[in-house]
């Protein structure tokens, strides 16, 4: 049972409530406004201003509040606050305002306003109460989301940003569909716990686990993460896949199957970081690592399980955007993040390198930072379900991120094969930015409470136990013996310039070559035909769009929209695999 109030809300609100979505909706309108280069300042201001009023906003909106209307016969909640959606609605304005401080220097106000619609969307997702709005918001994040990686305007960022908008629209679609079938089932869209008894309930988990970046479904992270711009993969690392945790821990709390599958997402990107040279798509695969934690707290769905999760998904955000934003820092000075080509920057963005540091502590869960208080949740919380087998493989997978974010992502970017490069430290506005998180990893740290009070379910725990502190240090102690092991055997994986494929190479590889095949082999058959066999070319095509064809039969508006949908993402599906 969540928990009733919420410590932050305020006892007299100083502003008239609004949609917290519609806050951000404004400022990027707002921001296109002030796009040109003249309007810079007033344009950054806007930014601040944001999450700044949006949060003051959240403030006044108390636990119980619902807003609603009718649209034909299905009820729309616009708004519905609880001490889960409002902790995500904190979190997201906090991460907001970090990321348009380290944003400020960016010239292009559509990727402001992106990042804006983005974040919005993502406000929008969290505070849902129906299937149907949550489509809607769901669908917005993928938009938006994919402009910011479009915005990276690199080679690849083209077809990178179109295969991110085909995964995130099939996401979207399955959501519908699965949505349609609830509403046909039990005459209802309202988002409360779904489970996986029925079709529908299959549809909108796989939905949940695109967006989540399940085994086979996760690649769009580390395809896109690493081609956006450096402000740009902040934001990206902030909200999708924190709205499908909320999502996950709304609707499939206590399913079982989330359990294997956390700790196979906690475990395989761990092989693929350690060989990575692009210190960004090592982040990428630390993310679904880490989500992987999250997924397995939903899935043991005890209390203490679930405040683990969102916990987890609160402090990520943090230092997760903090080693985002150490590495966007490298990025814009030294122009790219490949670990074989950096090295002895310590000397030169020495306060990048400390920075950089905090989040790499945190990440790996050293005591007294905040990784360690919610990660221990966790752990805790499955040992004590009885997941003995599946709990050594998050041991194991908690020594493994230190060896290749907490480890690697500073070693080989501020330290490791001097290259002399000299360059000027992160600009103020970065660092500003990246101090607010590193100061936050460690509050939370340090003062847990804090943390803990927000939480949606009073599970009552204390990180600091000698078993739990004891345990992750030796984790810690082996890891590092190991890395420094491998390096000096001359066994660790060498830094190389390469891309490196894991299951990106089905539709990068495999995919486009059989499409071209089957394509040619098609149209070399379809030509033959028409030639050879002209009536029964035309009675097919007055079967499928003559009067009463199957393509042009007036059809239910649900199936419409699942058909219309499924046409869209395979246009653009084909479109790319054909043109690649």
């Amino acid at each position: 049972m969540i928990q009733d109030g919420f410590p932050l809300t305020l006892a007299a609100p100083v502003v008239s409530a609004v949609l917290p979505s519609l806050v951000f909706f404004a400022g990027a309108l707002v921001v296109l406004l002030l796009r040109k280069e003249s309007m810079q300042t007033a344009r950054s201001l806007a930014l601040l201003a944001v999450p700044l009023y949006g949060a003051v906003n959240l403030l006044s909106i108390g636990v119980g509040t619902e807003w609603s209307s009718q649209v034909f016969d299905l009820e729309l909640v616009h708004l519905r606050a609880d001490r889960l959606s409002l902790l995500f609605g904190l979190l997201f304005h906090l991460g907001a305002f970090i990321g348009a401080i380290y944003a400020l220097r960016v010239r292009d106000p559509l990727e402001h306003a992106a990042a804006l619609i983005y974040a919005g969307s993502a406000l929008g997702a969290v505070f849902a109460g129906d299937l149907i709005t949550l489509f809607f918001y769901w669908e917005g994040m993928a938009l938006a989301s994919a402009l910011l990686v479009w915005a990276g305007r690199n080679a690849d960022s083209n077809s990178v940003g179109l295969r991110y908008l085909v995964m995130h629209l099939a996401s979207g679609l399955l959501l519908l569909a699965g949505a349609v079938i609830v509403y046909q089932e039990s005459g209802s869209i309202a988002f409360d716990f779904i489970g996986t008894d029925g079709i529908a309930g299959w549809l909108i988990l796989v939905a949940f686990g695109i967006k989540c970046g399940f085994p086979l479904l996760h690649t769009w992270i580390t395809d896109a993460y690493p081609n956006s711009t450096a402000s740009g993969t902040v934001f990206l690392s902030m909200f999708t896949t924190k709205v499908a945790v909320y999502a996950l821990a709304r609707g499939f709390a206590g399913t079982e199957i989330l359990v294997p599958v956390g700790t196979l997402m906690a475990l395989f990107p761990i092989f693929y970081a350690v060989i990575e040279n692009d210190l960004r798509r090592v982040l990428g695969y630390s993310m679904i690592n880490q989500i992987g934690f999250m997924v397995v707290g939903v899935g043991v769905g005890t209390e203490l399980a679930l405040n683990g999760a969102v916990a987890h998904a609160f402090n990520e955000v943090l230092f997760k955007g903090l080693l985002f934003m150490s590495m966007g820092a490298v990025l814009y000075r030294v122009g790219h993040v490949r670990g074989s080509e950096l090295g002895g920057l310590y000397r030169s963005m020495p306060k990048t390198a400390l920075l950089c540091a905090v989040g790499a502590a945190s990440i790996s869960a050293f005591p007294l930072f905040c990784g360690f208080v919610s990660k221990s949740m966790i752990v805790s919380a499955m040992f004590d379900e009885g997941y003995s087998f599946l709990w050594l493989g998050l041991l194991f997978a908690s020594a493994g991120v230190f060896h290749h974010a907490g480890i690697k992502i500073p070693y080989f970017a501020f330290f490791a094969h001097d290259r002399k490069l000299s360059v000027r430290d992160a600009p103020a506005n970065m660092l500003i930015a990246m101090a607010i998180a590193a100061i936050l990893c460690v509050a939370i740290g340090v003062f847990p409470d804090r943390l803990y009070a927000l939480l949606p379910w009073d599970a009552g725990y204390t990180p600091y136990k000698w078993g739990n502190v004891i345990l992750q240090m030796q984790l810690l102690l082996f890891s590092a013996l190991a890395f420094v092991w491998l390096q000096l055997t001359r066994i660790y994986p060498p830094e190389l310039r390469s891309v490196n494929l894991d299951a990106d190479w089905i539709y990068r590889r495999l995919i486009p070559g059989l499409t071209r095949r089957i394509a040619g082999a098609a149209g070399q058959v379809g030509s033959l035909a028409a030639v050879r066999y002209p009536r029964l070319a035309a009675n097919l095509g007055d079967r499928l769009f003559g009067r009463s064809g199957i393509l042009v039969r007036t059809a239910e508006t649900g199936t419409a929209a699942v058909i219309i949908g499924a046409v869209l993402v395979a246009y653009m599906l084909i479109h790319y695999l054909v043109a690649s």
